[in-house]
């Protein structure tokens, strides 16, 4: 009597329960880490970014470009939310995201194929944003107007970083051409690079030449702070707290390391002293190149891309100072180092040297190809997106500081206060 009491119960539960089956539920372990990874490159963004910029200009500059750079994180942080994130991920054309995303709206319980929430993806995402919009202050620094930077700066956001966004990481068309760029090389360090150098020749060289810089301690802590922040950018883009962050992780640190120690020895060798800003500056060149393949590439392959990478942009440094005034030499360091990466990424990625081979089968020379004409696309429309968004903003607001301004420093000019106390 009692089974036949309970039966009914059994055949019940038995049944299919769709409204409790196919709820999603996020991994807490992975969330956290991509929560983690998202404030790690914001620490990069604020006070690495700030400090190594600061330590690189003239002592009346230094608080204009912290100035400049809580500014910059300010509103692109806020367009981001309003249309960043849904022009770069939103559903949409080959060339553009949708509407959908629009001021966040429509986010997912999980974003999809991952484990995390989407409102942590938007998160991480908004960090990248921010980085790179960051790093473009270093290359206009001590000569262009605050107002200038935060008109230009949502402007380049949604012309040029999140249309690359959509079209390499949202699935659209340089992805289908088979662009690879697995955190940033091409994405965040090479737009940024090229960006920085169409602003720096359109901004011009200084009235005045300037030091190297008032205070390298300043350069070096927050070249350090980069150092370690950027690690979040590599173990983020591994969507969960794996082996692959860790692999990651690793690999983005032997390439630091790598490349850090050549443009050390280089400098010893061409210019008879180790300089310790170049030691940090060899750091971050290795880490916007490791940045497009820090996951795909074995420890040997990280190591070399890294001493490559600071080969080339060792060179490009002497080369550069000659034709663009680039205090913090993003296009050299960021940009010449993420293109490395970006071609290195078909050698490496090879299982023969190390690296975890492709998921289709392609041959090196169309894996070449694909790379070398993402790059060329990419940095053709970062300067022509970039021009168009500094040419629109220059018919409202002036770019350049006037010369009695510049020759005061901007810190003064421009604000009103000094970053040192001079007395």
């Amino acid at each position: 009597m009692r089974f036949a009491q309970t039966l009914p119960l059994i055949a019940v539960s038995a049944l299919p329960q769709p409204a409790l089956a196919q709820v999603a539920v996020a991994d807490s372990g992975d969330t956290g880490w991509m929560i983690l990874c998202a404030l790690l490159v914001l620490l990069a963004a604020l006070p690495g970014l700030m400090l190594r910029h600061a330590g690189l200009v003239n002592v009346r500059n230094a608080l204009s470009v912290m100035t400049q750079g809580a500014a910059v994180i300010a509103i692109v942080s806020l367009v981001w939310g309003i249309a960043g994130y849904s022009i770069a991920y939103a559903p949409g054309s080959a060339w553009l995201g949708g509407g959908a995303n629009l001021l966040l709206a429509n986010l997912g319980q999980l974003r999809d194929g991952m484990t995390v929430p989407e409102s942590a993806f938007v998160l991480f995402q908004m960090a990248l944003a921010l980085l790179a919009a960051s790093l473009l202050i270093g290359a206009v620094a001590e000569r262009v107007r605050l107002g200038w930077l935060i008109c230009f700066a949502p402007l380049w956001l949604l012309l040029v970083y999140a249309p690359t966004v959509h079209a390499v990481w949202g699935g659209g068309w340089l992805a289908d051409l088979g662009v690879l760029d697995f955190a940033g090389g091409l994405v965040v360090h090479g737009v940024a690079g090229f960006s920085a150098l169409t602003l720096a020749l359109i901004a011009g060289r200084r009235r005045e030449a300037s030091d190297p810089g008032h205070s390298p301690v300043l350069g070096l802590a927050g070249g350090a702070l980069l150092w370690v922040g950027l690690s979040g950018v590599v173990g983020g883009w591994s969507l969960g707290a794996t082996d692959d962050a860790a692999t990651a992780i690793l690999n983005f640190h032997f390439s630091a390391c790598a490349a850090a120690l050549l443009w050390a020895l280089l400098d010893r060798l061409l210019g008879a002293r180790t300089s310790a800003t170049g030691i940090l500056s060899g750091a971050l060149a290795g880490i916007a190149a490791i940045s497009a393949s820090a996951a795909l590439v074995g420890t040997g392959g990280a190591m070399m891309i890294g001493v490559i990478a600071a080969m080339v942009c060792r060179i490009g440094d002497g080369l550069a100072a000659r034709w663009i005034d680039d205090p913090a030499g993003i296009f050299v360091i960021h940009g010449l180092g993420g293109l490395t990466g970006v071609l290195l990424l078909p050698i490496f990625v090879l299982p023969l040297l190390g690296g975890v081979g492709y998921e289709v089968p392609v041959s090196l020379s169309a894996a070449l190809l694909s790379q070398l004409a993402g790059l060329a696309i990419v940095a053709l429309w970062a300067m022509i997106g970039t021009a168009i968004a500094a040419l629109i903003v220059s018919m409202v607001i002036p770019m350049r500081v006037g010369a009695q301004e510049e020759a005061d420093g901007l810190d003064a000019s421009q604000h009103g206060q000094q970053g040192w106390d001079f007395r």
